[in-house]
């Protein structure tokens, strides 16, 4: 081993610690590896940017500004009316909500889809009462098989494309990953049809004006006037009809108190309730009790001006890792937060202290004509039906039209798929289907900062020789399997990787090896790289190795082994059927 591929392999080896430490963002680790690669010598000055100038960066980019416009155009939601009537059965709403997020997922990306359906989902749920959380994950899965369909589905198949190029001067087309992604998608849409019954159903509910799956976190003071003051713990917990408990009493000084049923309340005792919304509400009503964090609205006039709202945070949100003190919420954003769940979790902070995490719901108050604009630049996502399709007729027509000449373009390689998606970007900006500050939020600019500052990182495995030895080392541990076996070797590794790194990482560490393996095995390369592409999209067994998993999480009520019941079988079925399927349409001939 050479000085160089020690240096490269110390430097990829450090990036997938960082990021199974995590502790530091992954854009971060990213981009101080870049500065250990220049630093070095394994990537040469002038070489260290060219990841940002990238056509993977511009795609992936523009793919997010468009899925936004198509979810902000209202036009999901105006398919989607006429199947209302048709989803009265838990069966029913797997089946048209989990194969509508899949289609999607083909030609938006598929984060974007998930995020669309979801308030429809929820607003279903709760009209019909069916738990949440037979919902959310199949459609959470649906998005992930959706994806590996077409190149601008999924990050893996773009940066797969982009490793074809540099492999055999062509990339993969917008449909070439369409025969055995459209095999799995449908196979695995099937069995989450039948599937979902492994998920818990106890743990939701649809009742409620919002929606009450785990129990909020809030707090609330009691005033002179409520009828509780002298009474006792248990009594204020019985009139609330044992829905609403009393967590804590926070006295003298803001010292917090675990009580028994037969504490005595007194006044200004600060009370930490936990309850679903409808309970609190219900009971802060009935009680006149006063939420500690409802302030005083600057520039509202009247109640009727002010709108509360629940909402999970995303992994892109701004408030993650911060408490509302340091946000200045309500001096800044002009909203309270209310309560707060974290899946199930008691809080045992002040809510002004709760440093928020991805998936976290909150309830939040402000403004009703600004929450929407509000709550997109905090990175949340509403649990409520989205009024989007009010005076938005043109912008649906014109959303659909933007979106069908860019797929057609693509399709028929008129234009290159980087400047198609890019020239889509900048016409639904153009034509206001998106504001500037919409097509901005809506990018992930950590992502993009990741992909930019590993790609010349991932390149100096193959420049320095670095894919050869690994590749060496799986060859030797390939030997005596058939080509359909290493195939699902080099599957089955980026499958195992994914949850632990960013996917987007994971195919440009694996995608190269995935190469240099069917080199070493005489084969040809193309159904390697589409096994890593597979391998890196398809993370059903955590919360965490995908964000389209990790939305749900909150909002579906779910635990880290509720993954596992439903994600596994799916997993071993994609092994199998995704091996399978690779190599019928990508075949393992010698090169």
């Amino acid at each position: 081993m050479t000085l160089d591929q020690m240096f490269s392999f110390g430097i990829i080896g450090a990036v997938i610690a960082l990021l199974i430490w995590d502790r530091l963002r992954y854009d971060l680790v990213a981009l101080l590896a870049l500065l250990a690669a220049v630093a070095v010598g394994i990537v040469k000055p002038k070489e260290a940017f060219l990841g940002f100038s990238d056509d993977i960066v511009v795609i992936v980019g523009s793919a997010l500004v468009v899925s936004a416009a198509v979810g902000r155009s209202g036009v999901v939601e105006a398919a989607m009316r006429p199947l209302a009537p048709r989803m009265g059965t838990v069966w029913a709403q797997v089946v048209i909500l989990t194969g509508a997020v899949t289609l999607l997922s083909a030609v938006v990306k598929n984060i974007g889809a998930l995020a669309i359906f979801m308030p429809i989902a929820l607003q279903i749920a709760r009209r019909t009462g069916t738990p949440v959380s037979l919902l959310l994950m199949p459609m959470a899965f649906g998005s992930l098989l959706g994806g590996l369909m077409t190149l601008v589905g999924t990050s893996p198949n773009i940066i797969v494309s982009r490793v074809r190029t540099e492999i055999m001067g062509e990339p993969f087309g917008m449909f070439d990953f369409t025969p055995v992604g459209a095999v799995i998608a449908a196979a695995g849409v099937a069995f989450l049809t039948v599937g979902y019954r492994l998920l818990p159903k106890g743990r939701a509910t649809a009742a409620g004006p919002a929606f009450s799956i785990d129990d909020y976190t809030a707090e609330v003071r009691l005033p002179a006037g409520t009828p509780f003051v002298g009474k006792t713990v248990a009594e204020l917990e019985a009139f609330g009809e044992g829905e609403v408990t009393v967590a804590a009493v926070i006295r003298e000084n803001h010292r917090r108190y675990v009580p028994s049923g037969h504490w005595t309340l007194y006044e200004n005792d600060i009370l930490v309730l936990e309850a679903d919304t409808q309970a609190l509400a219900g009971l802060v009503k009935r009680a006149a009790l006063r939420m500690m964090h409802d302030k005083e609205l600057q520039g509202v006039e009247n109640e009727e001006d002010i709108a509360v709202i629940e909402a999970v945070v995303e992994q892109r949100s701004p408030l993650i890792g911060r408490n509302i003190e340091e946000i200045a919420l309500r001096e800044r954003h002009g909203v309270n937060l209310l309560a707060l769940s974290r899946r199930g979790r008691p809080i045992r902070q002040r809510l002004r202290r709760v440093r928020l995490q991805p998936g976290d719901l909150v309830v939040l108050q402000g403004r009703a004509s600004g929450l929407p604009d509000t709550l997109a630049e905090l990175g949340c996502l509403p649990l409520a039906e989205r009024d989007l399709a009010i005076g938005r007729t043109p912008k649906r027509t014109i959303a659909l039209a933007v979106l069908a000449v860019t797929v057609a373009l693509v399709a028929t390689g008129t234009v290159p798929v980087a400047l198609a998606f890019f020239g889509a970007a900048v016409a639904m900006t153009a034509l206001k289907v998106v504001t500037l500050k919409e097509a901005y939020d809506a990018v992930e600019w950590p992502i993009l900062v990741l992909l930019g500052a590993l790609i010349p990182v991932s390149e100096t495995l193959r420049s320095t020789g670095g894919t050869e030895l690994i590749a060496s080392a799986l060859s030797d541990a390939a030997q005596g399997l058939p080509p359909v076996g290493a195939l699902a070797l080099i599957l089955v590794t980026a499958m195992a990787v994914t949850p632990f790194l960013n996917n987007a990482a994971t195919v440009l560490v694996m995608a190269p090896i995935g190469a240099s393996l069917a080199e070493h095995l005489g084969l040809r390369p193309d159904a390697f790289l589409m096994a890593v592409a597979v391998g890196a999209g398809c993370d059903f067994l955590t919360p965490i190795g995908h964000q389209c998993n990790t939305l749900v999480m909150g909002p579906g009520g779910y635990r880290f082994g509720d993954y596992w019941r439903l994600g596994l079988p799916l997993s071993i079925m994609v092994v199998v059927l995704g091996t399978a399927a690779i190599a019928l349409f990508w075949p393992l001939v010698p090169r």
